[in-house]
């Protein structure tokens, strides 16, 4: 093969394939190496927009948000994300058209880009306002935000207590199940254990906070809300919203293989939530709450 310089530019990609939205696509990449530059073709996480609607009965359809996330799960991601931001309880109805071609969409069998969320009772949009004004001050003021999530939901059950070999244990199962992290090497993941460790789910997506709002919202459509026996492992760091969302879902231990920020230690602290960081190989800290843990186990 030649190594004659392309007019391309190294790092140059062209998406190879115009097949239906998924977690992976193919690219054509030029790869600078010992070799030389060569073609070859690599895999890359796919980022597209999702609009989330929600609407009770006879209601239009009223537009929530728009979030860029990885397609999959995408009605599992809308119902998570309008229950971890309190515009839904855990108390409403997800009512689910009966057109089978349209239930396949919401339920993310097909990759779509809009979902359409309907409720057995009026959605107020007036939450909607509230509620994002809210979020936008968390970068201005701990303080409001801190005090918005402990309007939103109450501190979380006692929950298990987990042993020392358990939780250190749980990083490599989520890693396990990570199969299209395995092709990309650029998606987030969280998952939700039991209390002896097994995985119960995974989601990946290229925004960790969607991860865990597919999660959520699988959790809400099965009806096992609040997870009050559960264990959340996140693969990045832990934020506010990785923590509020934990919060709302009712999740005792949220457990991190990087660090937390001051304001997840100080809501995990606030609620009762056992926050685990740096959970790499036999070593983790513990922020608040190490109840929970049982060091000789």
């Amino acid at each position: 093969m030649s190594h004659e310089r392309s007019t391309k530019p190294a790092g140059v990609l062209r998406i190879a394939s115009a097949a239906a939205p998924s977690e992976v696509a193919r690219v054509e990449v030029l790869a600078e190496g010992p070799e030389g530059l060569r073609a070859r073709t690599d895999w890359v996480v796919v980022e597209e927009p999702l609009e989330i609607r929600a609407g009770g009965p006879g209601q239009k359809p009223e537009s929530v948000a728009v979030t860029m996330r990885t397609p999959g799960h995408d009605f599992e991601l809308a119902v998570g994300f309008l229950r971890t931001e309190g515009l839904i309880g855990v108390g409403d109805e997800v009512v689910a058209p009966a057109d089978r071609e349209s239930r396949t969409d919401l339920l993310g069998d097909r990759a779509c880009n809009i979902v359409h969320v309907v409720l057995s009772r009026p959605f107020d949009g007036s939450a909607l306002k509230r509620n994002f004004f809210a979020t936008s001050s968390c970068g201005l003021c701990g303080k409001a935000a801190l005090d918005q999530v402990a309007v939103r939901c109450e501190a979380v059950a006692p929950g298990p207590v987990i042993g020392r070999s358990i939780l250190i244990g749980l990083p490599e199962s989520l890693r396990g199940a990570q199969k299209a992290f395995d092709r990309t090497g650029g998606l987030h993941a969280a998952g939700l254990f039991d209390a002896e460790g097994r995985l119960i789910a995974v989601r990946e997506d290229v925004g960790r906070h969607n991860a865990v709002d597919k999660l959520v919202g699988r959790a809400f459509l099965d009806g096992e809300l609040p997870l009050s026996g559960r264990i959340l492992l996140v693969s990045g760091r832990t934020s506010f919203e990785i923590l509020q969302k934990a919060a709302v879902a009712g999740v005792p231990i949220v457990a991190a293989v990087s660090a937390p920020s001051s304001l997840a230690v100080s809501v995990a602290d606030r609620l009762g939530i056992t926050l685990i960081g740096f959970l790499r190989g036999p070593s983790f800290n513990v922020y608040t709450h190490p109840e929970r843990i049982d060091p000789l186990v």
